[in-house]
């Protein structure tokens, strides 16, 4: 087990090599360590790899510190999720560009029923603690098993992990460094205490890596691409934030912001969202539900009457025959598993619905009737 996981985390550190890539790779070699041992003349003929990256598969010397890699989990009593893993988020497996491994501290369940992600600034003003306080208490009040995710960042980010922990929520925080630290060092109580209830830290940093500006940008497309939707609280013009929002927009994932004051710095970005219909404007849970059409009471069976008899179309089988084998599949995942086009995919599954055969579930979900 050891060995295979070795070869998983080398191929993620081969230069040149993204997570689009890899997963390329190991699609048409059929695993990593295949990939590997492969003929140079054969790699080459992969589409985006070419000879220079297949020299640098055959060539980089990136076992060592794979090892190294997996001595340290080992001993930390760290988790690495393969993006085949079952216990993978699959919500991140409808984003083109997420890692191929995942490493997690603690035992969170990253595939909860719901999971929303929580962001704002790292200057958050007592209103927007208010808000984020208020919000997650309303999601518990009304019985939600759901996850909060966020990036354990001053402000507004600390203030919902500590708000999902004062409620009993499990909460992720995606970091953007190895998982042999916490920073800020200030949050490790807060840390500690997420791994030990449920919850817990997710990077796909390797350990020891260099804390870099850079680092925090990245993990953002984690953030946003584990959770239904991502809810912004406090933003200036620029920052993380919006950039969380707009790689959510990306992913097809619904955006929601708070809005503030006219005139508070922490209310424009908030406001831009808005105006520019990039986010959703939310003031109180209802406005999610609204939005994602989410109910707090969902015991009830929907009185619809699928179609006993309907002439399929090719696509429409492909869709169907998915869903019927898979269960509840996220949009973006039926994309990649029928090799459907998205502007093919959702007017089909909208035919679908009309005739009764299929139902769309919050955050753009499906299943067979």
């Amino acid at each position: 087990m050891q060995d295979d996981l070795i070869f998983k985390i080398a191929l993620s550190l081969v230069p040149g090599i993204g997570s689009v890539t890899a997963k390329s790779l190991i699609a048409y070699t059929g695993s990593a360590e295949q990939v590997f041992t492969e003929k140079e003349k054969i790699l080459r003929k992969i589409p985006g790899v070419g000879s220079i990256l297949a020299k640098n598969i055959l060539e980089s010397r990136v076992m060592s510190r794979a090892s190294q890699e997996v001595e340290f989990l080992v001993k930390n009593n760290v988790k690495a999720l393969f993006y085949l893993d079952e216990d993978y988020p699959q919500r991140l497996l409808g984003c083109a560009d997420a890692p191929i491994v995942l490493y997690v501290k603690g035992n969170p369940d990253l595939n909860y029923p719901k999971a929303i992600s929580i962001v704002g600034t790292r200057h958050a003003t007592d209103y927007g603690r208010k808000m984020v306080d208020q919000f997650i208490s309303i999601l518990k009040e009304r019985g939600y098993r759901i996850l909060i995710v966020s990036g354990l960042a001053y402000g507004i980010d600390i203030q919902s992990h500590k708000a999902a922990l004062r409620t009993g929520l499990p909460t992720v925080a995606v970091l953007g460094h190895g998982l042999e630290t916490v920073y800020p060092s200030l949050h490790t109580p807060i840390a500690r205490e997420m791994v030990e209830k449920n919850g817990g830290l997710v990077s796909d940093f390797l350990s020891f890596s260099t804390i870099e500006r850079t680092n925090f940008l990245r993990r953002n497309r984690i953030i946003a691409g584990m959770s239904d939707a991502t809810v912004v609280v406090e933003s200036a013009k620029k920052g993380g934030a919006l950039v969380t929002a707009d790689i959510a927009n990306s992913y097809n994932r619904d955006v929601f912001a708070f809005p503030g004051r006219v005139g508070d710095v922490y209310a424009e970005g908030c406001h831009f969202l808005i105006k520019s219909n990039r986010a959703s404007l939310i003031e109180t849970v209802s406005d999610l539900e609204y939005v994602m059409n989410w109910s707090a009471c969902q015991s009830q069976p929907d009185a619809v009457q699928p179609c006993l008899f309907y002439d399929f179309s090719q696509d429409e089988k492909l869709i169907v025959d998915l869903l019927r084998n898979q269960g509840e599949t996220p949009i973006d995942m039926i994309c990649i598993k029928t090799s459907l086009p998205m502007n093919k995919v959702s007017p089909t599954l909208l035919n679908l619905e009309f005739a009764g055969i299929v139902k769309g579930l919050p955050g753009k979900v499906f299943k067979v009737l």
